[in-house]
């Protein structure tokens, strides 16, 4: 790679979640839900997309808007409620390609198709049944978050399905999906249900005593297929986690085989299984293999809610046929530690939390007093990125994972706000530390350093910090 990438790995004035990565012709697309910042629900604005070549993961081109919530006929009116969610896209056998996605506060799953994997695309119309029928007006659970597969001997596959049981939109005919995500096979027009509905068998209806009880299909399906075998991706009841169910089939007999990923980094190692690292919030993505490395793509929330999420991504470890959970980190698609020398934005911290730990981003906006947290200044936009850490005040942590710091000789922070304390550093979390930053501000945008001797290839950096005021906190600089 040309240059460094981060997580997230979009400009910080971007809010893609629900990322699907796939690769057409030796670039790697996401086709994601579009975030407003600060926004007042979710997937609020048109769907734009990004791309790079799948030899650089570095250099991210934006694509551009590429479909806007009013070329669908029930994309006008109010979007609170009605925002254009989770879409994914595929290559049909004309070698077209089609979007799939769903606007809340309807029942039905979308379908439009543009010539290229990024260009304009254009409504095609509703997946229904051979009689007319639009799927969803049936007496089918909710339909929600599609996901598309086109395995290697053509056939068309389609996954959706929502199971949360004490969702307040879920009334009358819309019932959660307890059995587990519903399968279609299409046809080939890629709108006509061939056959269907099937049920994979990962819901909470039937979870007890099983390996998939605590981590029962809530919502986000995907499907992919690696090696022979058929991997259903997914966020679990616990929306914080996204894992995955794996079969020799891609309608039946799957079995439950582990957490891909916790945007909180519950359960990565047995002495934090139950303590989360981050704010927590849902998390929704898929898995890409790129030569031969295994990616996973995810999303973290910022802003003190979950209408304002960012796309994050890791590689993963896939051994003997199963995956192993990933770490959160800074460095994500960067396949090695970041430089030891440099200035990064603080908003690539990958674990965050309050000296009371952490908390699950709700709807309402809130969490306010001692909670730090990702946020940026004015508007949504899509230019000048100024994205920062607020409101870090006493015992609040930042984290960063890896650099090589072989040859690091300081650790820097630039803060600004009115407070005065020190910047404890940390490699690992609550053990000896290695650097303590003396801060005093009154306002002015200042830069603070200390010496650091640390002389590893790979070592994280928590900064602590320690005294009044509730500061942001910009740049961590190493020299």
């Amino acid at each position: 790679m040309k240059k460094q990438v981060f997580n997230p790995y979009l400009p910080s004035y971007e809010y893609v979640p629900d990322g699907e990565p796939h690769v057409f012709n030796d670039r790697l697309y996401i086709f994601g839900s579009h975030d407003r910042f600060d926004g007042p629900d979710f997937c609020v604005n048109d769907y734009v997309c990004y791309s790079t070549p799948v030899d650089d993961l570095a250099d991210w081109k934006f694509e551009g808007t590429i479909y806007h919530r009013h070329q669908d006929p029930n994309g006008g009116g109010r979007v609170v409620g009605h925002g254009m969610a989770a879409p994914d896209v595929c290559q049909g056998a004309d070698g077209r390609y089609y979007l799939y996605y769903f606007i809340g506060g309807s029942n039905k799953i979308s379908v439009a198709v543009c010539d290229t994997p990024a260009g304009a695309y254009e409504f095609l119309g509703f997946v229904r049944y051979a009689d007319g029928t639009f799927l969803g007006d049936k007496k089918e659970p909710y339909q929600f978050d599609p996901g598309v597969f086109v395995d290697e001997d053509e056939k068309i596959y389609l996954y959706t399905g929502f199971a949360l049981t004490n969702n307040p939109f879920l009334t009358g005919k819309l019932k959660p999906t307890l059995q587990g995500p519903m399968g279609y096979e299409l046809e080939t027009d890629m709108l006509t249900i061939k056959r269907g509905a099937f049920y994979l068998g990962v819901g909470p209806r039937n979870s007890k005593g099983t390996k998939y009880e605590g981590h029962e299909f809530l919502e986000a399906s995907s499907m992919r297929k690696f090696e022979g075998k058929y991997y259903f991706i997914y966020s679990s009841q616990l929306s914080h986690e996204l894992c995955y169910a794996v079969s020799d089939y891609p309608d039946k007999e799957f079995s439950y085989g582990g957490t891909l990923i916790s945007n909180g980094d519950i359960g990565l190692t047995a002495t934090n299984t139950k303590n989360a690292l981050n704010y927590t919030g849902n998390t929704h993505g898929s898995i890409i293999k790129i030569g031969d490395k295994y990616y996973i793509f995810y999303h973290r929330q910022t802003n003190r809610h979950c209408f304002s999420r960012q796309g994050c991504a890791e590689e993963i470890r896939f051994v003997d046929g199963r995956f192993e959970q990933a770490e959160m980190t800074s460095c994500g698609l960067n396949q090695k530690p970041l430089e030891g020398k440099g200035d990064y934005e603080a908003r690539i911290a990958c674990n965050l939390a309050s000296r009371d730990g952490t908390r699950w981003y709700i709807a309402v906006k809130g969490l306010k007093g001692k909670h730090p947290y990702f946020t940026q200044s004015g508007a949504d936009r899509d230019e000048n990125p100024d994205q920062y850490i607020a409101n870090m005040c006493e015992g609040a942590m930042a984290g960063f994972k890896y650099f090589d710091l072989q040859g690091t000789e300081r650790v820097g922070v630039t803060m600004r706000g009115k407070g005065k304390g020190e910047m404890l550093v940390y490699t690992e979390r609550d053990q000896k530390e290695v650097a303590r930053i003396a801060v005093e501000l009154s306002a002015d945008t200042q830069t603070f350093y200390a010496p650091l001797s640390v002389d590893s290839e790979k070592s994280a950096l928590y900064l602590i910090y320690h005294g009044s005021g509730h500061l942001d906190f910009l740049t961590l600089h190493l020299r």
